[in-house]
C-alpha cells in the first residue's frame, strides 16, 4: 500500500485529503481543502491564500489518477462543493474533474446528519450523481473492489457524543496491510475510539481535538490524549495526527503527552511542519514589514 497525505493544517490549510494506491486500486479520501475565514478576528494571510491555490493543484492532480473517491462528511475541507468558493479554492470545473466518472462511498446524505450537513449533502448529490460511475452510501457498509477492501464505521460523533455538528463516517482500506482514515472524530468519542480498535490497524491517521476553540473545547485535550493513548496501547498502530489540533500552536505538547510520537502529514512526507493558520497574527505583522519570529520558514 501506498500512502500519499494531500493536504493538512501542517502543510498549511484546513483539509485531511489522502491519496491512496492499495493493490492497483487509486483512492483519494475526503478530496477538500478550505481555510479559516476568520482567526483572531483576522482573515487569511497571503501566504495561505497562496498556499491554499498550491494543495488545490496538489488534490486535482491526485483526482486525475483516482478511480475512487470517499466522502467522510460534507464540510468544505472534506469535500469540494460545486461552486466558487474563495476560501475553499473550489469551482464546478474542479468538482466535475473530482467526481465524474468515479466510483464514489459516501456518508449518508439523510440519515444521521445535521441540517447543516444535510443541505450540502443535498447540493452536493444534486450534482455528482449524474456524472458519478456509481454512489454508494458507505455507513457501516463493506465492499470488496477485487483484492483491496473497503470497510466503513457507522455514523460515529464530529466529536464529542451529542456534537451539534453531526456525524462523520471511517474509512479502513485493507489489502492486508490496514489503514483507518478516522475523520474529525476528534478523538472525543467512545464509539469512534471502540471501533478503530476493534479493526486494529496498522496506521492510524486522524485528526485530534479542537483545542485551540479554548473553552469551547473544555477538556477536550485530557480526553484525546487518554482515547489516542488507548488506541496506541491496544493496536501498536502507527499514528499519523494532524487537522483541528494542529490550529493550536501547543499542539507539540500534546504529542508529547502520548505513549508513541505520532507524525503529521508534513512529518509522514519529511518535511517542515508550517501550521500557518495557528499563526496568522504573525503572518499579517510580515506582511506588514514587521519583525516576527516563526517556527517555520516560508
Amino acid at each position: 500500500m501506498r500512502i500519499i497525505p494531500l493536504a493538512s493544517e501542517s502543510l498549511g490549510v484546513r483539509s485531511l485529503a489522502v491519496f491512496v494506491k492499495a493493490s492497483g486500486i487509486k483512492v483519494l479520501i475526503d478530496p477538500g481543502v478550505a481555510l479559516g475565514p476568520k482567526r483572531y478576528g483576522l482573515q487569511p494571510a497571503k501566504i495561505e491564500l497562496e498556499t491554499l491555490q498550491k494543495m488545490r493543484r496538489k488534490i486535482q492532480g491526485h483526482a486525475r489518477k483516482a478511480e475512487v473517491v470517499t466522502i467522510s462528511h460534507y464540510h468544505y475541507d472534506h469535500h469540494t462543493p460545486f461552486f466558487e468558493g474563495l476560501y475553499e479554492s473550489s469551482s464546478k470545473e474542479y468538482a466535475r474533474e473530482i467526481y465524474e466518472g468515479k466510483r464514489l462511498f459516501i456518508k449518508h446524505p439523510r440519515e444521521n446528519i445535521n441540517f447543516s450537513q444535510r443541505k450540502r449533502a443535498w447540493a452536493f448529490m444534486k450534482n455528482a450523481e449524474p456524472i458519478a460511475e456509481r454512489v454508494e452510501f458507505a455507513d457501516g457498509r463493506s465492499f470488496d473492489l477485487g483484492g483491496v477492501t473497503l470497510e466503513f464505521s457507522p455514523a460515529v460523533p464530529h466529536g464529542n457524543e451529542g456534537s451539534k455538528l453531526g456525524f462523520v463516517v471511517m474509512v479502513m482500506i485493507d489489502d492486508g496491510f490496514r489503514l483507518i482514515h478516522a475523520s474529525d472524530i476528534q478523538l472525543l468519542n467512545r464509539r469512534a475510539v471502540e471501533w478503530i480498535v476493534e479493526k486494529s490497524p496498522d496506521l492510524l491517521i486522524t485528526g485530534g481535538p479542537p483545542t485551540y476553540l479554548g473553552k469551547r473545547a473544555e477538556g477536550g485535550w485530557e480526553t484525546g490524549v487518554k482515547n489516542l493513548n488507548e488506541i496506541i496501547r491496544e493496536t501498536g498502530a502507527e499514528i499519523v495526527l494532524d487537522h483541528h489540533i494542529i490550529r493550536d500552536k501547543r499542539y507539540p505538547e500534546f504529542f508529547g503527552e502520548l505513549e508513541k510520537s505520532p507524525k503529521t502529514f508534513a512529518g509522514y512526507l519529511r518535511v517542515e511542519d508550517r501550521p500557518l493558520e495557528a499563526y496568522r497574527r504573525e503572518l499579517h505583522k510580515k506582511e506588514r514589514g514587521e519583525e516576527v519570529e516563526l517556527p517555520f520558514r516560508l
